[in-house]
């Protein structure tokens, strides 16, 4: 599967825009790794555009239905669907790889830096800083849904600094413009 097939995949499963922005923004945060380092740019990629393509249509099966569908139709690498698995706790899948503790590591706080860009005047994740965000990450009350205990894990399996993850995150998604599009 390309990275074309995965969008029409994920888009045909997801009539939500704000969730499809979600899974481009993780992609964008699973590149900028890839990148970081020298790893499959186009495998990360593709996790992410897929990790929740299922969540709104079967919420309850939330990632097993999609890993079914994968296995049936798609022809991809038994690491992507690990890696899907892995990134919800209660699967109960570990995160052995790379690429799994790298997706389970941006999902939660590609949220973060998402609502930190919706409530600034022109909703631009360009102007979003380090700062700002540090300080948005400790008020519990701000993108509540955004799970925090996560978000430290994540980075403490991926071996990174929490600010340095965000720093990198937040660099990932302001690379692409607030909906998602590179």
């Amino acid at each position: 599967m390309n990275r074309a097939e995965a969008l029409q995949l994920m888009e045909a499963h997801t009539p939500s825009a704000s969730l499809r922005r979600h899974m481009l923004n993780v992609e964008a945060a699973m590149r900028w790794y890839a990148r970081h380092w020298q790893e499959d740019e186009e495998l990360y990629a593709i996790t992410g555009l897929l990790h929740d393509f299922d969540y709104e249509q079967h919420p309850a099966e939330h990632p097993f239905w999609g890993v079914e569908y994968l296995k049936a139709n798609a022809e991809l690498p038994e690491d992507v669907l690990t890696a899907i698995l892995g990134h919800a706790t209660y699967s109960g899948v570990a995160r052995e790889t790379r690429l799994a503790q790298t997706l389970f590591a941006v999902d939660e706080l590609t949220g973060l830096v998402q609502a930190a860009a919706l409530v600034r005047p022109d909703k631009d994740v360009k102007g979003v800083e380090l700062g700002s965000l540090k300080k948005k990450f400790r008020n519990r009350a701000f993108a509540a849904g955004v799970n925090r205990d996560e978000v430290e894990q994540g980075a403490a399996e991926l071996g990174v600094p929490l600010d340095t993850h965000m720093q990198n995150v937040l660099e990932a998604m302001q690379g692409m413009d607030v909906m998602g599009n590179e």
